[in-house]
């Protein structure tokens, strides 16, 4: 393998893990077999810390095919919690808003879920990547600063329901979807167009392309998967 050339490397990020410690950790393992102290490492498509699966990592000359693979379908399975809100959609912030769910059935949550197939708006976090006047919107959120992001047009290929729960108002979802899709705002968009909250509580990316999170190595992995290989150490 040659890491410098270029290769695409499939991970399954842990949880807790930020997208940057997946390519850290990666960069700096690869630097050490490798011998040299530098090497370009990027990945195709950030992962919130409290989600988990498929992380394309790109090396060397392969980080200039990053745009062509983050604008791959992805698929997701997500539970929502209904009847509560959080500031950033998910758990990382606590509760700040309860919403009424006793209206809430199983055939309302089907037949609301219909409504975003295909093409819609949604408008991103505010805790999220997104630049505002080149500044990354969660900055401004953290720091208490109301933040305005303009919706953006995407696609929703697929969504069903895959499991619901009455007691505890909680539903799994499987999304197939484009580029830029929040989960996290998706889930905050079905809790409002059910006349109450959501919020995520869990979020698993299943499918990058072709990429399945079962094909994926797991970041522990990795050393032991680098010996194994036959790999071209660079000669200065």
């Amino acid at each position: 393998m040659d890491f410098i050339e270029g290769e695409i490397l499939c991970f399954d990020k842990p949880l807790n893990w930020t997208s940057f410690n997946i390519v850290a950790k990666i960069r700096s393992q690869l630097c050490h077999r490798l011998g040299v102290k530098k090497l370009k490492v990027g990945h195709a498509g950030t992962l919130d810390p409290l989600a988990t699966g498929v992380m394309v990592v790109c090396t060397g000359r392969a980080t200039k095919r990053i745009d062509e693979l983050q604008a791959h379908v992805k698929e997701y399975v997500a539970t929502l919690q209904f009847g509560a809100t959080t500031p950033c959609f998910d758990l990382e912030k606590p509760i700040d808003k309860t919403y009424p769910t006793e209206h809430i059935t199983e055939t309302l949550v089907r037949e609301v879920l219909v409504k975003f197939l295909g093409r819609i708006e949604q408008v991103p976090p505010a805790f999220s990547a997104c630049k505002i006047d080149g500044k990354r919107a969660y900055d401004l959120a953290r720091k208490g600063r109301e933040v305005e992001l303009k919706p953006k047009v995407l696609v929703i290929d697929e969504i069903e329901l895959q499991d619901f729960n009455p007691e505890k108002m909680q539903a799994t979802i499987r999304v197939v979807c484009s580029k830029g899709t929040y989960i996290r705002a998706l889930a905050r968009d079905i809790g409002e167009a059910l006349n109450s909250g959501a919020h995520l509580i869990a979020l698993r990316r299943t499918r990058v392309g072709d990429v399945r999170v079962e094909d994926c190595m797991q970041v522990e992995d990795f050393p032991e998967w680098l010996d194994k290989q036959q790999i071209e150490i660079p000669t200065f």
